[in-house]
């Protein structure tokens, strides 16, 4: 019942940006992490960010987006955001929303099997 919903992926040439959304339902997932996972084709879904539950809490980033991309979260309206700018051809990849299960967890996960709930993915190719 619970149901993650990427959208906003497309394609962009090297240096633009672009805005992705996760639409949750089934619950609310204002005591959860959440975080996004991009995986490319013949490669493992790898990290990419993630933001704790609470108002002022962390966020976390892999090293390849830090400084270019930006997590943030409207638990008001159960959303997930990702604001990627700069993006380069080596970003090309489905981006996955994902949201953890257990309640007011503290410290942020970086691997996919952390996990509890994930959406289809979101494509977005780079272009150089």
């Amino acid at each position: 019942q619970v149901q993650l919903v990427e959208s906003g992926g497309g394609l962009v040439q090297a240096g633009d940006s672009l805005r992705l959304s996760c639409a949750a339902s089934g619950r609310t997932f204002s005591g959860y992490n959440m975080g996004w996972f991009r995986q490319a084709p013949g490669k493992t879904r790898e990290f990419v960010a993630a933001i704790n539950w609470w108002s002022g809490g962390n966020s976390d980033y892999a090293d390849s987006v830090k400084g270019r991309f930006t997590i943030s979260r409207d638990n008001a309206k159960n959303t997930l955001y990702l604001q990627m700018n700069s993006l380069k051809p080596e970003d090309t990849a489905v981006y996955y929303c994902t949201a953890d299960d257990v309640y007011r967890r503290i410290w942020l996960r970086r691997t996919p099997g952390e996990y509890k709930y994930w959406g289809q993915g979101t494509q977005v190719t780079v272009s150089s």
